[in-house]
């Protein structure tokens, strides 16, 4: 249940993208072992999965085949989309938790841009470096905190290499050819509430996570920022 509330308001968004569409082609790049991938596929789309491990790969097809759909993985990084698929040949293509691990963000949306087809949709979603700072001084780790507001991550064994504000993703976007909407907050409240209170009310706290995605002081401290881009 906690996962469903933490993806709520990014599920919302994407649905609202593939309304009323069908048969969407949609490439989830770095999607892992489906979590995406295999709900879009049981809509009716064709999704492709592009991801470095071959072990998330594995787990891909099993999840895949218990749900009774088809989901193509293919093995690579961000920045091998344009190797690995035609141009312009995705609808729609979720970028989630990729631009924190790349080698370059800037090459990997470049080549995210060249497989999206024109009026396609890109869905980013990046760690948020207030968050993080919030979560580290709530744990005592004050210079931890101070770190990762200045660089983006708190020291050596911070298991994420970067992380943006909305201005960064957006900035990296529009650089990329895109044209960006609005910077979404997603898990503001949900990674800072006790576990019990959220188990005991989860719609209650999906619709508040809801009012709080899009308002201005709020979404800028939440756990992951999420935007939509259009080619």
């Amino acid at each position: 249940m906690r996962d469903a509330t933490r993806q709520a308001v990014v599920w919302e968004s994407l649905q609202a993208v593939i309304a009323g569409r069908s048969a969407l082609d949609i490439l989830d790049a770095g999607g892992g072992t489906g979590g995406f991938a295999v709900p879009l596929a049981r809509l009716g789309h064709a999704v492709t999965v592009v991801d470095p491990t071959p072990d998330s790969l594995a787990a891909l097809e099993r999840r895949a085949a218990e749900a009774g759909v088809t989901v193509t993985g293919l093995q690579g990084d961000a920045g091998d989309l344009a190797d690995l698929l035609p141009p312009a040949s995705a609808d729609l293509v979720l970028c989630h938790s990729v631009l924190e691990y790349v080698d370059d963000p800037s090459a990997a949306l470049a080549s995210v841009h060249t497989v999206v087809r024109p009026g396609g949709v890109v869905s980013v979603l990046a760690a948020n470096p207030v968050a993080t700072a919030i979560h580290r001084a709530l744990a005592g780790n004050f210079a931890e905190a101070r770190d990762v507001l200045d660089t983006g991550t708190w020291g050596e064994k911070d298991p994420t290499p970067r992380r943006f504000t909305g201005e960064a993703l957006a900035a990296l976007l529009g650089k990329a050819g895109f044209t960006v909407g609005e910077v979404q907050g997603a898990r503001i409240f949900t990674d800072l509430v006790p576990s019990r209170f959220a188990e005991d009310d989860p719609d209650g706290l999906i619709e508040l996570e809801r009012a709080a995605a899009a308002h201005p002081v709020l979404r800028d401290i939440a756990t992951r920022l999420h935007l939509l881009a259009h080619r």
